[in-house]
């Protein structure tokens, strides 16, 4: 079986990369942001433009991998550090509202290689060793935490449009001794 990205699965450590990434770009700090936080695709989080989120409250995308319309909501946390991302990437590139959110150096769209080096440095230089990294991490982050906060596999499934729970559920890292845990511990 290949190695597949897994979520990173304490919130401490999601806490430490994002302070991480801060101390060293706020651009790649509202990638990781984005990512743990909206259950997007790098693709779709590295497709949005500056139309698609100044002074929204909502994101309304066409995903590039499924092609389906999606909407969803900005929380707080992301409306904030959009809000605060905006006026630097103003500062360092001349903007435009269909300008790409985020540029590399070149004033390029930032590519899914470049948020595969920052994240898995950030990773590394914040002590998580024991996972396998990718872009993924951060969409497989996002399930894991939704799964645990809210326990309701069948809405997880639609955010991610996922066929299946099953599918759902192996994505999001809940292993078979996790459900089988919950079965021992249930009872009427």
């Amino acid at each position: 079986m290949k190695n597949l990205v897994e979520p990173i699965k304490s919130k401490e450590q999601l806490r430490k990369v994002e302070e991480y990434l801060a101390k060293k770009s706020s651009r790649n700090r509202l990638i990781f942001i984005f990512g743990i936080n909206s259950g997007l695709r790098v693709s779709d989080i590295l497709g949005l433009n500056v139309e698609d989120v100044r002074n929204k409250t909502f994101v309304e995308i066409k995903e590039k991998k499924t092609g389906k319309y999606k909407r969803f909501p900005l929380n707080k946390k992301l409306q904030k550090h959009i809000k605060e991302y905006l006026p630097y990437r103003e500062k360092l590139y001349a903007i435009g509202e269909e300008n790409p959110l985020f540029l590399g150096k070149k004033h390029k769209r930032l590519d899914r290689s470049q948020v595969y080096r920052f994240l898995n440095k950030a990773c590394k230089d914040v002590g998580i060793k024991n996972i396998n990294i990718g872009t993924h991490t951060m969409r497989k982050s996002f399930g894991f935490h939704f799964y645990k906060q809210y326990n309701d596999v069948a809405l997880l499934q639609k955010i991610l449009n996922h066929s299946s729970p099953a599918i759902t559920l192996r994505y999001i890292g809940i292993a078979q001794d996790e459900i089988d845990k919950s079965y021992k511990n249930f009872e009427l």
